[in-house]
């Protein structure tokens, strides 16, 4: 006979058992999902290409492209001159024409086109074609300034209203709303003034009675969704624009933007039926490319500016920093070592910020340091390069900003620096976001991937499918001359499991930072397990499997919130049951030469001794060829990065950064 306590055992192990096979089926589910969902996306690209649409099935229905790609319309030849004569363009840009129809027809629009790729022209060029005025709704100040700085030198009449616009001029826009007669094609507000100025939707709806109101545009319409990137609270007050305007026409523009944030934004518009007009994410001329961030901010300093005074010597380019902070020191250190380099955040004087943005597009500064305040709708043709100092917060957010290089369709660099400690910084920033986490999470598995073509990863995030063979070697890890192979992580996973467990049972918290050290061997003593033996691996790759395994939740992270600061801690995660099964195994990618024997070992205990070395090895390989292709890699048809002077950098508390003249 079995005794109770021998009972219990055998039953906690086979709760335990079951779990772990409720965890494998659940993510067979998710996979079956995810294939299903893809299968639908290959589907309806196909139907798409061959113009068999639901709407219909005709190449003619009103909501394909091909419908408005003509030019047989009434209006035609007053868009063609006016492009010609007030936008000094000699032809459209993909899809500009089709949007720009549908606008004059008098259609509801969602326009999702990538950055640099003209949305603005498909709302501007219908205004200046229209009788009355047209209602611009942007989230940011900057980029309406951008705007109509762009507008002005064209001679198209436009202006903005917001809570520093004087009362003279409120008066004179309220006067030219309600003129039929007025030159004024373009106002632009916040959705803060929609919002909260009763006065200026009193004028607004005398204006569309008396017929002046010619249509409505929304940008970065990806606002409107909390499930987009970048909700603002304020644009889902938007949905009042098309109850109390019916008839006026509604355009919805966004670079970033899945179906299902489409389909939310919609909603919330009380957009009932709209024209949607997709183009491709691909940006061909741009080349991607991830980098290990130095943990020495000296050493990447100088990197970044080697980087610079090579391949981009006298060249426009933006730095994007993680924090206001961040990017005033980088301004500094750039300006020490040589650089043209101004400041633009949020906080900053807006007078300053103009001198630093009308500096750079007239190529007085070289190099823009930013938040992501200098952003959206920045329009300069010729930028030859995006440095992210820091990862985005999102795929949207990098897309994005990355996509502010090449507008011009010349060959463009986008360099992401990847840093594991910027996972915990961001995370603890975004974590209070309906998705913040899980976005963030995206990028980060971006950043990790050695293996895919950057451009697929991004096609995939955005609902599209690319062939990464159209991606012509401009991305880093289609230009990697080594093999990927899987390195089994099994016992490394037990190992910080084993960490874990104890420091809770010490009731100790353990940051990132102190997971790593007790992994290793160091810091506090009574933080280490004994019967772990400390990973030979430097420690980039230490970082890079502890981030796969919060990836793949196999760990998790927990936050402790105080009157200063959210601190990220690290805890075991759902799927760390699975490893009770002797047979689960955990692989990650990494680089390794073609030549290399170390494929797909069986999981062996955290002891094996056998194990350690090929994983070391393959280690090795992983850092050498990681450290050869970011730092000495030249892509095609680009240059090469020539050596820059090694130059330190001089302590100085009261640096200041400095908008060179």
């Amino acid at each position: 006979l079995l005794f109770p306590p021998v009972l219990e055992e055998v039953l906690v192990s086979i709760e335990n058992e079951l779990q772990a096979v409720e965890m494998q089926i659940q993510e067979l589910v998710d996979k079956q999902q995810e294939l299903i969902e893809k299968k639908m996306r290959v589907k309806s690209l196909i139907k798409q290409s061959s113009g068999d649409l639901e709407a219909g099935g005709s190449k003619d229905t009103e909501t394909s492209a091909e419908a408005w790609n003509k030019k047989d319309f009434p209006w035609y030849e007053k868009i063609k001159t006016a492009l010609q004569s007030k936008f000094k363009l000699q032809k459209f840009r993909s899809l500009q024409l089709e949007t720009v129809n549908a606008a004059m027809a008098g259609k509801d629009i969602f326009l999702v086109m990538p950055t640099g790729g003209g949305k603005s022209l498909c709302y501007q060029l219908p205004a200046v074609c229209s009788d009355g005025f047209t209602l611009v709704i942007c989230p940011l100040i900057s980029l309406m300034e951008d705007q109509l700085m762009v507008l002005e030198q064209l001679g198209i009449s436009a202006t903005l209203l917001n809570a520093s616009s004087s009362k003279e001029h409120v008066k004179w826009v309220h006067t030219e709303m309600l003129d039929r007669n007025s030159q004024l094609k373009l106002i632009y507000v916040t959705p803060e003034k929609i919002a909260k100025s009763k006065m200026f939707m009193s004028k607004l709806e005398k204006a569309y009675q008396a017929g002046c109101l010619a249509r409505i545009a929304v940008d970065e319409v990806h606002c409107c969704s909390q499930w987009g990137h970048d909700f603002r609270p304020d644009y889902k007050s938007l949905g009042i624009l098309k109850r109390q305007f019916p008839n006026a026409p509604l355009i919805g523009l966004t670079a970033t933007a899945t179906n299902h944030v489409l389909k939310d934004a919609q909603k919330i518009l009380h957009v009932q039926k709209c024209i949607t007009f997709t183009a491709s994410f691909n940006r061909p001329n741009l080349y991607y490319e991830v980098r290990h961030k130095p943990s020495n901010n000296e050493d990447f300093i100088e990197d970044i500016v080697k980087i610079i005074n090579g391949r981009y010597k006298g060249l426009s380019g933006i730095v994007y920093c993680f924090s206001q902070k961040d990017s005033e020191q980088v301004t500094v250190s750039l300006q020490k070592l040589g650089i043209k380099a101004g400041t633009y955040h949020a906080n900053m004087d807006p007078k300053y910020k103009t001198k630093v943005h009308k500096g750079w597009a007239a190529n007085q500064i070289q190099v823009v340091v930013a938040t992501v305040a200098f952003g959206m709708g920045i329009d300069k043709p010729d930028v030859r390069f995006v440095i992210h100092h820091s990862m985005s917060k999102s795929m949207e957010n990098y897309y994005q900003e990355s996509g502010r290089a090449g507008r011009d369709d010349q060959k463009a660099d986008c360099i992401l620096y990847y840093g594991f400690g910027d996972i915990f910084r961001i995370s603890s920033m975004v974590v209070m976001e309906n998705v913040g986490q899980e976005k963030l999470y995206d990028m980060v598995s971006y950043c990790q991937n050695m293996n895919k073509c950057r451009r697929v990863l991004i096609a995939h995030h955005f609902d599209e499918v690319w062939d990464s063979a159209n991606c012509n070697r401009m991305c880093d890890n289609c230009c990697r001359e080594n093999s990927c192979e899987k390195m089994d992580i099994t016992g490394y996973c037990r190992d910080l499991i084993k960490i874990l467990e104890q420091a809770e049972n010490m009731s100790e918290k353990l940051t990132p930072l102190k997971l790593i050290d007790a992994w290793s061997g160091k810091g506090v003593s009574k933080l280490r397990v004994a019967e772990v033996t400390p990973p030979k691996h430097p420690r980039e790759e230490l970082e890079r499997i502890i981030a796969h395994l919060l990836l793949q939740q196999y760990l998790k992270e927990d936050f402790s919130f105080t009157a200063f600061a959210t601190i990220s801690y690290l805890k075991i995660g759902p799927k760390a049951s699975l490893l009770k099964n002797e047979a689960h195994v955990i692989t990650i990618q990494g680089i390794t030469n073609k030549k290399s024997a170390y494929k797909d070992k069986p999981s062996q205990s955290s002891n094996s001794k056998g194990s350690r070395e090929n994983a070391q090895t393959i280690s090795k390989t992983v850092q050498d060829s990681a450290v050869k292709n970011s730092q000495e890699h030249k892509r095609p048809n680009c240059g090469s990065n020539l050596k820059a002077k090694k130059l330190k950098l001089q302590a100085g508390g009261d640096d200041q950064p400095v908008v060179l003249d």
